[in-house]
């Protein structure tokens, strides 16, 4: 399976925000974009920033792509599906993110990160409706039952981040500490999801 081995922190550092991809470090003085907010490179700190129309897009394109952990061709995908469904194509294409198996993880709490949620589902830690999924891209649907393998319940990562996690902090989720479940009761609309974005730039940039 492809996936982005680079570094997490010059990401954030190229988009000039938090991305919040390296979870607890993102939160702490440790987090690189605290001291150098500019772009990597040898001339990020003379780096001008473009405001073309097409650069304005790419750059929204590339932090939300960044933000769900896809590269191109998976991001490229989801865009085409959510163009071919009824309703506001933007909103859509959030609502597909928001329903993939990493992102529920990582949402209920089970991991710090969506990184780490991937690894997670990948190893088999994670179950939809009682069986086992290793598939971080799995669309969930609404009255999906998350929950984690009985055999993994005593990992300290989840209990880790599950300290720090409120309950209940998405409405179209429902979370059970005690059991280490969760439910995916809804999808989500635009409005709910706390994602700093305009989607509609991306899908400019897409129609292009």
């Amino acid at each position: 399976m492809a996936r982005y081995t680079g570094s997490s922190c010059k990401l954030c550092r190229r988009e000039r925000e938090k991305l919040f991809l390296k979870g607890t470090k993102c939160h702490s003085p440790s987090c690189p974009l605290e001291k150098r907010n500019y772009p990597p490179g040898e001339h990020g700190l003379n780096r001008r920033a473009k405001h073309s129309e097409y650069g304005i897009q790419l750059r929204e394109k590339q932090k939300v792509k960044r933000i769900y952990g896809l590269l191109e061709n998976q991001f490229r995908n989801y865009f085409e599906k959510a163009n071919r469904q009824k309703g506001v194509t933007g909103e859509n294409l959030i609502a597909l993110l928001e329903r993939r198996l990493d992102n529920v993880v990582f949402r209920l709490g089970f991991a710090p990160s969506r990184k780490a949620a991937r690894q997670l589902v990948l190893h088999r830690h994670v179950l939809v409706n009682g069986r086992i999924v290793n598939i971080p891209s799995f669309l969930l649907s609404p009255g999906d039952e998350i929950s984690i393998k009985e055999k993994s319940k005593k990992l300290d990562a989840i209990h880790n981040t599950l300290r720090r996690t409120k309950d209940n902090l998405y409405s179209w989720l429902s979370l059970d500490k005690a059991n280490l479940s969760g439910s995916f009761m809804q999808i989500p609309q635009r409005e709910d999801v706390p994602l700093n974005a305009n989607e509609q730039l991306i899908i400019e940039l897409y129609s292009k």
